[in-house]
């Protein structure tokens, strides 16, 4: 496969990829974006309501 390398080991294991960023960008971003999602799986969720009342509040949003 074009634009990916695998680093191997000195016993030939594979221990890292290098993967050409633009030819896979917007691909690897979408799975780090998958990554991030599913790590937060179990987190608490903040109310919309209370996001845009600090945002308020710090002066970042408008009424």
């Amino acid at each position: 496969m074009t634009g990916i390398q695998f680093v191997t080991d000195e016993k030939g294991r594979k221990v890292a990829v290098q993967i050409d960023l633009k030819r896979y960008g917007a691909v690897l971003e979408d799975f780090w974006d998958g990554l991030i999602s599913e790590s937060r799986r179990n987190e608490k969720g903040i109310p919309l309501e209370k996001v845009k009342a600090d945002l308020i509040k710090r002066g970042r949003l408008r009424e």
